[in-house]
């Protein structure tokens, strides 16, 4: 078994407006999962610093981070990063370029765990409805072109309102919804904005959100988390 969480982290700013590095790793540490997929991991404008300081990780943390950025001080991919415990052996990763117009992208990595071979993509979508669907079929396609398949765990902020339509129904094809519950916003969720799913070869043991006093002020989106094992 393997727990995976999605958070996003909204550049580290929470409900109070304050931009709060350490209350966000104060909620990861809460959610304690062997993978997380962060979305608006960076700062959006200049050098696109990375919301959560490499030493801060480093020395709070029982995770590593997978350095994504272009840039020399961010941690993601259009502010997509995945955490990985720091025993994890990361065997591969790569961006996925998304067609968007507005800066969208996905991370993927191939991880070696306790659990055994897993692949994970992290993403964050558009807020567009066509977007989005060009955006899940150029993330399906992208997977259909590995030459090596492994399980996988897809992942993120997908922005998508209403149940079973759009990319919705795009991922549905291949892989299957953990149903997690409602996660935007924060204060009071309606909106099941942030999505797990996994591969046909998974299955999910339990999921939820992650609902505490902390989570509930330190970003507008509430994390969500999975338990996932061999099917």
């Amino acid at each position: 078994m393997i727990k995976v969480a999605s958070y996003n982290i909204r550049k580290g700013v929470g409900a109070d407006r304050r931009r709060s590095p350490d209350r966000i790793l104060d909620v990861l540490r809460e959610v304690d999962a062997d993978v997380i997929a962060l979305q608006e991991a960076d700062r959006r404008f200049g050098e696109r610093e990375g919301v959560l300081p490499l030493h801060l990780i480093e020395e709070h943390s029982d995770w590593k981070p997978i350095i994504y950025g272009m840039k020399a001080r961010s941690l993601g991919w259009h502010g997509n990063t995945l955490l990985v415990r720091k025993s994890t052996r990361v065997v591969d990763f790569e961006v996925i370029h998304l067609p968007s117009l507005e800066p969208r992208g996905a991370v993927m990595a191939d991880l070696s765990t306790d659990a055994g071979m897993l692949r994970v993509v992290g993403m964050h979508l558009d807020l567009s409805g066509l977007w989005r669907r060009r955006q899940a079929g150029a993330i399906l396609s992208h997977l259909s072109a590995c030459v090596d398949r492994q399980p996988t765990v897809m992942m993120g902020d997908l922005n998508e309102w209403t149940r079973g339509a759009g990319c919705l129904r795009d991922f549905a094809r291949d892989f299957t919804f953990a149903e997690t519950g409602p996660s935007f916003h924060a204060r009071r969720p309606i909106g099941r904005l942030d999505r797990i799913m996994v591969s046909s070869d998974l299955r999910i043991l339990d999921c939820g959100v992650h609902a505490t006093a902390v989570s509930r002020k330190a970003s507008d989106h509430l994390p969500i988390w999975a338990a996932v094992g061999p099917r």
